[in-house]
């Protein structure tokens, strides 16, 4: 079985937490429409603080589902949108790829990845420590970001739950992610 989108989240109101949704609308150049998030320029209340005219590179938030397994076996209990991603995968290695990778998902929305999401404290209070099972440091002392990638919307379309998920990596050298 190739790569599948498990679960779309979205929300119109700054919250750590979205909603699941049947389904959610990509609109392009801008994100998942009605969210808090969609936007040219930065949405992110930490970004609009330093400078409210960057870029948005984080218009749609994906998490690999893979993650909640893994941080369940330290005992928390995660589920898909509550740590405020929009798209929520299964079967596809998100933090593996390289900047600039295209994800064609369904029939015609098309996401670029533009880097790691930069996990802050606000997931200690949505779970006291869960934080550190999410960012941490591999053997050479080098920073680890396990909580999903960011991206910017190509091309618009409906997602859905069920929906397939197919990457193309770009061509050159490749760059890997580092956070957005």
């Amino acid at each position: 079985m190739g790569a599948t989108v498990t679960a779309v989240s979205s929300n119109a109101e700054y919250s750590f937490t979205k909603p699941n949704r049947d389904s959610i609308t990509l609109l392009a150049g801008l994100g998942v429409e009605g969210d808090v998030h969609a936007g040219v320029t930065v949405k992110h209340r930490s970004r609009v603080a330093q400078d409210p005219t960057q870029p948005n590179l984080r218009q749609v938030h994906l998490i690999h589902e893979e993650l909640f397994a893994e941080v369940a076996g330290a005992g928390y209990q995660v589920t898909p949108g509550q740590l405020g991603e929009n798209i929520t995968t299964r079967g596809i290695d998100l933090l593996g790829l390289p900047v600039g990778t295209l994800l064609h998902i369904g029939d015609e929305a098309v996401l670029e990845v533009t880097g790691l999401r930069n996990p802050c404290a606000q997931i200690d209070g949505f779970q006291g420590g869960l934080l550190k099972q999410v960012v941490g440091r591999d053997a050479a002392g080098n920073v680890v970001r396990k909580a999903g990638i960011m991206s910017v919307v190509r091309e618009g379309g409906v997602v859905r739950p069920g929906d397939a998920i197919e990457a193309e990596l770009p061509e050159g050298p490749h760059r890997p992610l580092d956070r957005v």
